[in-house]
């Protein structure tokens, strides 16, 4: 716990550094009982932009504050919440998305002020213009700094940059074995080195394999062999060895549609599935595509052929509700037309009964991107139908938007231009929401994975 403070006033955070899934304790003592108290956090993230928030309080009969007791009367986000200075943070410049530190490994530190200040009714009663006005007492502040981490001590990173693959590599301290995750992102492409970083802290051999918009990688997603991610898998095998030959796959958006696939098209290579917001259905290359292909150009390729697709010879199926009014779009208006035809859907469906292991999914009510919440069903729904002998969890998180991560982060930024279609767009949900899910399904997933590597262990043999 650190601290400064002039006058009377305490601020303090609890824990001052640890991982970034880790919450804190933000106490202010010493105000005056009744005493209006501001507390305004901000962090420098990617590129130096900084992102901010503020919360006013108001002091209990002892003078204190306590962010994971007590709700603002007015400021950046509503209710009780021990983070909420950081996941309503919004950037200075008005227009960043990226959260994470540049490189990953590096820590976010966040300062908060605590500032009493003299505040009308007005504020009490939750105006945020009038909290704006409030005067400040002089002198009578106090700060504090927390450090939030992706990477444990120990925990050590390798570009991998072999046998055709693009990733990185985030390994656990210790010998191990340790058991493994491959991390697969979304249309976005690149190589989502956050989450790897996190898993590992967590005890996990983490590979995050880049397959578009990489090093050395096709700059979209159309015409991808699933072969790649199979030699993805037995590298990781060959390098990590890891504990009870257990490799599970966590894959976000496309990566989601493309982990249950993968999981039912190599079945005895995937010991576990997560999916965030993920697809029921093979989907066209659409956002990601090649120009050249179109985004109603195939996606996935095995053994040199396509898989069927959702938009292929869809009679229903149209990109209207996505192209037409202004920005933001919503990706999933068009993905519902392309339902309507029953017989596309079932040429389209992925064979998640094929998959041979326990199958995690965390949806989004309010997903903006496609209707994650409705494909989390079919796969549920599905794997029921067929007898599903592992454990099938799903996590459906209301009024929530497709950016499901990790706690505790910004959950801001709805509205983006799509990384490779520019496409101005939105993932849906609400802060508090999106703030909400991330937390819940991060305890959930680190949950679900050590049942995973439990029921595995004894079919091993081993201890």
């Amino acid at each position: 716990m650190t601290s400064s403070h002039t006058s009377s006033l305490i601020l303090t955070a609890t824990p001052a550094d640890a991982l970034i899934d880790v919450p804190r304790h933000l106490v202010v003592r010493g105000a005056a009982p009744g005493a209006h108290v501001t507390l305004t956090a901000r962090t420098a993230r990617a590129g130096g932009v900084v992102w901010h928030a503020h919360a006013t309080f108001v002091a209990d009969a002892d003078g204190v504050v306590d962010a994971s007791r007590d709700a603002p009367v007015s400021g950046s986000y509503r209710g009780v919440s021990a983070m909420g200075l950081v996941w309503s943070q919004v950037p200075e410049d008005g227009k960043s998305r990226d959260v994470f530190p540049q490189p990953v490994i590096a820590p976010l530190v966040t300062t908060v002020i605590a500032q009493v200040s003299h505040a009308g009714t007005a504020a009490l009663a939750g105006d945020d213009a009038a909290a704006s006005h409030a005067h400040p007492v002089p002198g009578n502040t106090s700060s504090v700094s927390f450090t939030q981490r992706l990477a444990a001590d120990g925990v050590t990173r390798r570009d991998v940059r072999e046998d055709g693959l693009a990733g990185t590599l985030y390994l656990p301290p210790g010998d191990g074995p340790h058991p493994a995750v491959m991390v697969l992102n979304g249309s976005g492409g690149g190589i989502n080195e956050p989450r790897a970083a996190l898993y590992a802290s967590r005890g996990y051999a983490a590979f995050a394999l880049g397959y578009f918009k990489g090093p050395g990688l096709p700059d979209y997603i159309s015409n991808t062999p699933l072969e790649y991610f199979k030699r993805g898998m037995d590298w990781l095998r060959r390098t990590v060895r890891p504990a009870h030959d257990f490799v599970a796959l966590s894959g976000q958006s496309r990566g989601g549609e493309l982990v249950l696939l993968l999981g039912a098209t190599f079945p005895d290579a995937v010991s576990a599935v997560i999916g965030y917001v993920p697809s029921a259905l093979i989907h066209s290359a659409q956002n990601a595509c090649d120009p050249a292909i179109g985004r109603e150009g195939l996606t996935w390729l095995l053994g040199g052929k396509p898989l069927p697709h959702i938009w292929e010879n869809n009679r229903t199926a149209s990109w209207a509700p996505f192209d037409e009014g202004p920005p933001p779009h919503r990706h999933a208006n068009a993905m519902l037309t392309a339902l309507d035809d029953a017989d596309a859907v079932e040429r389209a469906r992925i064979p998640v009964e094929k998959i041979r292991g326990p199958v995690m999914l965390l949806s989004a009510g309010d997903d903006g991107s496609w209707p994650s919440s409705l494909y989390s069903r079919m796969v549920t729904e599905r794997l029921a139908a067929h007898g599903h002998p592992h454990a099938v969890e799903h996590l459906d998180f209301d009024h929530a938007g497709h950016a499901i991560v990790f706690p505790y982060v910004p959950t801001t930024q709805l509205v983006y231009a799509h990384p490779v279609s520019g496409k101005i767009s939105t993932g849906g949900g609400e802060p508090d929401a999106n703030a909400f899910a991330d937390e819940r399904s991060w305890a959930a997933v680190q949950a679900f994975l050590a049942q995973a590597v439990a029921a595995r262990a004894p079919s091993q043999g081993q201890s």
